[in-house]
Formats: C-alpha cells, sequence, structure tokens
C-alpha cells in the first residue's frame, strides 16, 4: 500500500481484492479490520473518487491535489447553489458534529438539515466530498454494512505535511517505481496533476527514475527495480478499477496484439471492469455471486483459454477463496467470442490456514 500510494477505491470490495493480490497471505477479513480501526484511510483524492491511502499520506496527497479537484467542481457547486457561505456552515455543522463521534451519510444528511441547510439531490455528497478535499473528514470504521465518516485530525493525528516541491517529488518517485514503465500522459491521469507539474515532478526525481523510449513513447521508471518476476502464464482475476488498468491513460500494454478485444464484452464496456488476465494481458471477463454455501465466479474468455491457462484460472479462484475464506465455485465459459460457450464448473475448497 505505501509503495502505491493510493488505490482507487469506489468499489470497496474490489479495492480490498486488489491489495489482497499484492500482499502475502492477507485476508478480506484482516484488510477490514485495518480499515475499521484507521491504519488504511478513504478519502477523495487525487481524482474525484475515491481512493485507499495511508493515515501517514494523507495530508500531503491532499495538500498537492485537492486544489485541482476543487477547481474543476467549481460549475457544479455553482449549479447546486453550493457558495462558499454555505460549504462554511455546512463544515462547521460537521465539524461540531463529528468531533467524537463517527457518522453515517444519513446522518451528516440530518446534521445539515439541523443547520438549516438542504442536502437534496447531489449537495449532500458534493458537501461530503467537498469536506474531504478539505481535510476536514474522513472514512470512520464501518457500521454493519455502512460506512461511516470521522474526522480527519481524530482519524489521522500524526499525519505528514510536506511543501509543494517535496510532496511532488514523493509522489512522482511512487508512481514510476510501482507502476512503471509509464509515460507522463498516464502519471497526469492517474494524479489528477497538471503535464507540467508531472514533468516538474520527473526533474526533482532525478537519478530515482530512468527513461526509455520505445515506438516514439517515452517511458519512466525505477532506475533500481526489484528483480523482474516472470509473469509467464500468471493469471489473475482484476476486479473494478484495479491499478493494472485504471492507473493508465494508454492501456495498450494490457492488450494483446494478435487476440480479440471488443469492450462491450465487458460490464461497462470498458477494461477497468473486472477482467482476467494471462501473462498481463486482458483475456477475459469475470463476476462474483454470492451463494448459499460460498461464492460464485463466472468466467468468461475473449477467445479461448489453453488447458494450462484454465487450470491457472481455477488457482486463481482458490486465492480468492482463501482470501475471503469462503468456498469458491468456478464456472468457465470457454470459447471465442461469437462461439456457442461450453461451460464448466468446478469447486475451489475453503482453505482456513494461509
Amino acid at each position: 500500500m505505501r509503495g502505491l500510494a493510493a488505490v482507487q477505491s469506489q468499489d470497496y470490495a474490489g479495492a480490498t481484492w486488489a491489495l489482497g493480490q499484492r500482499t502475502r497471505g492477507v485476508t478480506e477479513a484482516a484488510i477490514d479490520h485495518l480499515f475499521d480501526e484507521g491504519a488504511i484511510l478513504r478519502t477523495h483524492v487525487m481524482r474525484p473518487t475515491w481512493h485507499f491511502v495511508l493515515p501517514e499520506d494523507i495530508r500531503w496527497l491532499l495538500d498537492l491535489t485537492s486544489p485541482r479537484l476543487r477547481q474543476g467542481l467549481v460549475a457544479r457547486y455553482r449549479a447546486l447553489e453550493l457558495d462558499d457561505k454555505v460549504v462554511a456552515r455546512a463544515s462547521a455543522a460537521f465539524a461540531a458534529a463529528l468531533t467524537g463521534r463517527h457518522l453515517t451519510r444519513a446522518e451528516l444528511s440530518e446534521v445539515l438539515r439541523a443547520a438549516g441547510i438542504s442536502p437534496e439531490g447531489q449537495r449532500l455528497p458534493h458537501l461530503i466530498m467537498r469536506a474531504e478535499l478539505d481535510g476536514l473528514i474522513v472514512s470512520g470504521p464501518r457500521r454493519g454494512k455502512q460506512f461511516t465518516y470521522a474526522l480527519l485530525t481524530e482519524r489521522a493525528p500524526k499525519a505528514r505535511t510536506l511543501d509543494r516541491s517535496e510532496a511532488l517529488e514523493e509522489l512522482t518517485r511512487r508512481y514510476f517505481r510501482s507502476h512503471g514503465p509509464a509515460q507522463v500522459q498516464d502519471f497526469v491521469w492517474w494524479s489528477g496533476l497538471t503535464v507540467a507539474d508531472a514533468r516538474t515532478g520527473i526533474a526533482l526525481a532525478g537519478t530515482a527514475l530512468d527513461h526509455e523510449a520505445v515506438e516514439g513513447k517515452d517511458y519512466w521508471f525505477d532506475s533500481k527495480p526489484e528483480p523482474a518476476v516472470d509473469a509467464e502464464g500468471a493469471v489473475h482475476l482484476l476486479p473494478n478499477f484495479d491499478e493494472y488498468t485504471v492507473a493508465y491513460r494508454d492501456r495498450a500494454a494490457a492488450l494483446h496484439a494478435s487476440r480479440p478485444f471488443d469492450p462491450a464484452f465487458f460490464s461497462f464496456g470498458s477494461i477497468l471492469a473486472n477482467v482476467v488476465t494471462v501473462g498481463g494481458k486482458v483475456r477475459g471477463a469475470w463476476r462474483r455471486t454470492s451463494a448459499r454455501a460460498g461464492v460464485n465466479v463466472e468466467v468468461r474468455a475473449l477467445d479461448r483459454f489453453e488447458p494450462a491457462e484454465a487450470d491457472a484460472i481455477e488457482k486463481a479462484c482458490r486465492r480468492l477463496g482463501r482470501f475471503i475464506a469462503r468456498p469458491v465455485e468456478l464456472t468457465l465459459h470457454n470459447s471465442a467470442i461469437g462461439r456457442k460457450s461450453r461451460a464448466v464448473q468446478r469447486r475451489s475448497p475453503q482453505r482456513q490456514s494461509l
């Protein structure tokens, strides 16, 4: 988590699985516990969506990236009649209500009503997001299936602050070390910063980053990378908005040059949905549904998985089963797009020890 700096997390369950696939032996329950304890926080930062961040990083990340987010929302605030006076009144009401407490979104709605501020329509989510961007509130512990909010000063009292140059260098180094090789346009998309900021960050990082031009495109990456891992044949069930797909403007590297790709094949028409990767290339889609005995995972192939790849998909399902501590049943539709699929069902046993 520290190396990634931030992980997109509006799909909370998917984001916990994203962390689980990058951490040895961790379970969903363990990540839920860390979130509830405040060791992992969730807030709007960088782009106008939620991200997981660490308490030590949240303050400097907000200071660096929130000004552009607020600027981009000016027209929306105007349309919702949320001027500076309304925002100030709402923030004061939130601060008073949340002191020493954790409240749900519905409860914050009532806080606004009591302060004489209408929460109707999109006013409530935008006022909550503004309070997040201003560094006033952040995620609190879950209450059952509901998320709560807390004061940032209470949730992350030791959050670091950095001057802008230090923060820009820190974020640039972390992005290219964890996501590189990547282009400047990728970093700009992921961070929400300007191209000028991105180039300044690269200059500030200095020898910590290296550079190479490939087919006319400039890529930046860690100058002292960890030893490469042979990913040939490795299969992953990536969740919605996984960093492997969402963190780049240019996603061509995730597509197989000689295999078919149809955006309409994926839920919401994008490879930002749940995808199956083989050797780092998108080869299919998957979805997860609850069942009485455990979880059903349905996998559909863009083309056709070879027997060894189908076995690796089954192993990936077993990893998911260990993560959620529930049995997983796999249904594999293994055929090319447009052909009749052959469904194969396999059950992955629940594993208690990791």
